[in-house]
C-alpha cells in the first residue's frame, strides 16, 4: 500500500481548501437554539462555488465533463468540507452520480451527469431503511410492471424541457412501495436514489423525484440541525431506464457512502483538535497555559492517536474501493474497520474537546458545540461502531485467514 497522494488528488484537496476558505461554521443559527432545521435549503452559493471549482464532477469521467478521479480524491475534498461544517450534500451527490456512471443506463448518465457537474442538479440517497437499524434495501420493494402501465423517468417540472424524458418511455417499468427514513436534504434534491429489493431478492437502485405521484416527504431534522425527510413511496412508478439493476450496484454505493462518512469524521476531528490546541494554549491557570499540564497533554495526545488511526483506516478503505485490490478480507472488512474507528474516534475527540474547554465549550456563541452535534450525526450515520463490529465479525467468521 502506498498512501502517497497523486498530484491530481493533491490538486483536488488544494482546490477544496480554496472553496471552503470563506465558509463559517456558525453561518446559520445554532441547532441548540432553534426548534427545527437551522436552514430551509442547502448553502446554494457554496454549491455554485463547488461547481465552478469542478469539485462536483471530480469523480465523473471526461465524457461527462469530469476529472475522472477516484474515491480517494473525493474523500480528500470531503475531509476539507467537514472542517467548516459545509451544509451541502456533497457526499450524497457525488456518490450517487458516480454510481449512476458505473451502473446506470448510459443515455441517462449522459443526460444527467453533466448537469450534476455544473451544479444544476442535486442528488441524495436513502440509505437508512425504515428505522436506521436495518438494511436499507429491505425497506422498499420494487416489482416489475408491464410497459402499458408505466410512466417514464420524469424530470422535475422546473427542469423539464427539450430532450427530457418526462413522457414517452416504452420500456417495462417498476413499481416502488416502502419508506426510507432520514434522507439528507430530500426537500432540496432533484433526484433521490432509493435502494429496493425485487421479488427475486435482487437489490436495485431507483431514481425518483420528490414531485412524482405517490412520493411523500415527511419533515425530519438531524442532530446537527440539517433537514432530513422520511420518504414514503406508495405505488411509485419508474421505468427500467431509471433503475440501476446491475449486480453490486447498491453494495458499491453504500461502501462509498460509508467511506465518505469516515472522511467527514476525520476532517471534523482534526478541526476540533486544532481548536482545542489553540484554546488550551491560551487558557491559563495558576499562571501557566493549561496545555502545559500533564493531564491535558496526555488527553490531547490520546485524541491525536485516534485521529491518526482514523486516517490510516480511511485511506485503506478508500484505496480498496478505488483500486478493487484483493485482500485477506473483502473490501467490506476494511470499510467496517474504518467506520468503527471513525464512530468511536470522533466521539472521543469531541468529548475530550468539551472537557478541556470546560463551560466555554457549551457556549452557543462559540462553535465547538456545533462540531459536537455534527460529530454525533456522523458517528451514527450508516451504522454506529457496534453495527460495523458485528459485520466485521461475520466477515471474519466466513473467511479463513491464512
Amino acid at each position: 500500500m502506498d498512501f502517497t497522494f497523486t498530484e491530481e488528488q493533491q490538486a483536488a484537496a488544494e482546490a477544496a481548501r480554496g472553496v471552503f476558505a470563506g465558509v463559517a461554521p456558525d453561518g446559520v443559527p445554532s441547532p441548540a437554539l432553534v426548534p427545527g432545521a437551522v436552514a430551509e435549503d442547502i448553502d446554494r452559493p457554496l454549491w455554485s462555488r463547488l461547481a465552478s471549482g469542478d469539485l462536483l464532477s471530480l469523480t465523473l469521467s471526461p465524457e461527462h465533463g469530469g476529472a475522472g478521479l477516484d474515491p480517494v480524491a473525493l474523500c480528500l475534498v470531503l475531509r476539507e468540507s467537514a472542517r467548516v461544517l459545509a451544509r451541502v450534500p456533497l457526499l450524497e451527490t457525488c456518490a450517487v452520480a458516480t454510481a449512476l456512471q458505473r451502473y446506470g443506463e448510459p443515455s441517462l448518465a449522459a443526460e444527467l451527469l453533466p448537469r450534476v457537474g455544473r451544479g444544476e442538479l442535486v442528488l441524495t440517497v436513502g440509505a437508512n431503511g425504515r428505522s436506521g437499524h436495518e438494511p436499507a434495501e429491505r425497506a422498499v420493494t420494487a416489482r416489475p410492471e408491464t410497459a402499458a402501465g408505466t410512466t417514464a423517468l420524469t424530470t422535475p417540472p422546473a427542469e423539464a424541457g427539450a430532450g427530457d424524458a418526462r413522457t414517452g418511455g416504452t420500456d417495462a417499468g417498476w413499481v416502488l412501495d416502502g419508506t426510507q427514513t432520514a434522507v439528507p436534504w430530500a426537500q432540496a434534491a432533484d433526484w433521490i436514489a432509493v435502494p429496493a429489493h425485487t421479488p427475486e431478492g435482487r437489490t436495485v437502485i431507483a431514481l425518483i423525484s420528490s414531485d412524482q405521484d405517490g412520493v411523500t416527504l415527511a419533515e425530519q431534522v438531524s442532530t446537527n440541525g440539517e433537514r432530513l425527510a422520511e420518504v414514503r413511496l406508495e405505488s411509485v412508478r419508474v421505468t427500467g431506464r431509471a433503475l440501476m439493476d446491475r449486480p453490486g450496484a447498491w453494495a458499491w454505493l453504500r461502501a462509498l457512502l460509508t467511506t465518505g462518512t469516515c472522511a467527514l469524521a476525520l476532517g471534523l476531528g482534526e478541526a476540533v483538535l486544532a481548536m482545542t490546541s489553540e484554546y488550551t494554549g491560551k487558557r491559563e491557570q495558576f499562571g501557566f497555559p493549561v496545555a502545559t499540564f500533564q493531564s491535558v497533554a496526555v488527553q490531547a495526545a490520546d485524541r491525536y492517536i485516534d485521529l491518526r488511526a482514523m486516517e490510516a483506516t480511511l485511506w485503506q478503505a478508500a484505496w480498496r474501493i478505488s483500486t478493487g485490490a484483493d485482500g485477506t478480507l473483502p473490501a467490506e472488512g476494511d470499510i467496517a474497520v474504518a467506520k468503527i474507528w471513525a464512530s468511536d474516534g470522533i466521539r472521543r475527540v469531541v468529548q475530550t474537546a468539551q472537557h478541556l474547554h470546560g463551560g466555554f465549550g457549551a457556549d452557543t456563541d462559540y462553535p465547538l458545540h456545533r462540531f459536537h452535534a455534527w460529530a454525533k450525526q456522523i458517528e451514527l450515520s450508516l451504522g454506529p461502531a457496534a453495527a460495523h463490529e458485528e459485520a466485521l465479525g461475520e466477515l471474519l467468521a466466513s473467511h479463513l485467514l491464512g
